[in-house]
């Protein structure tokens, strides 16, 4: 898989497509993925409101990342969203691949908020989105964020 072959596309519905990704990151300890199903079928988070979007990247026709954007819903502020439920499989990393899918989410908020906000619980993710130009912080409930008016 190279980057140059990845076909971004919003995700209006949850298919069968996203179980191996799920369950992998489920195999490596991250319940996100399970979490983002759940809310999905409950219609609790489907990504839908002003700015919202679920995205996937594919290769091949097949779905080898996922990443969404909300609202931040731990805060009030409106101006400010969420990075939410990015995984990349362990068979598409390193190949820009969770670059060029959480810039085009980075650039798609940039059209309704003025402030992206992310959890991470790993050094390696951490360090991830730092390279993306995201910055440390001891903001409640979140770990990085990125200034979307620069």
């Amino acid at each position: 898989m190279i980057a140059n072959s990845t076909q971004l596309r919003q995700i209006t519905s949850l298919h069968d497509g996203i179980l191996p990704l799920s369950a992998e990151a489920e195999g490596e300890g991250h319940r996100f993925m399970r979490r983002l199903q759940d809310e999905w079928n409950s219609g609790t988070n489907r990504f839908a409101g002003h700015g919202e979007c679920l995205l996937g990247a594919y290769v091949d026709g097949h779905i080898v990342a996922i990443g969404g954007l909300n609202k931040d819903p731990y805060i009030p502020a409106a101006t400010v969203g969420r990075l939410r439920h990015v995984y990349v499989s362990s068979s598409a990393r390193r190949q820009r691949i969770g670059t060029i899918l959480v810039k085009h989410i980075a650039d798609k908020a940039s059209r309704t908020f003025t402030t992206l906000r992310l959890r991470t619980t790993t050094t390696e993710a951490a360090a991830f989105y730092e390279r993306l130009g995201f910055r440390r912080t001891d903001e409640e409930a979140a770990t990085h964020v990125l200034d979307l008016r620069a």
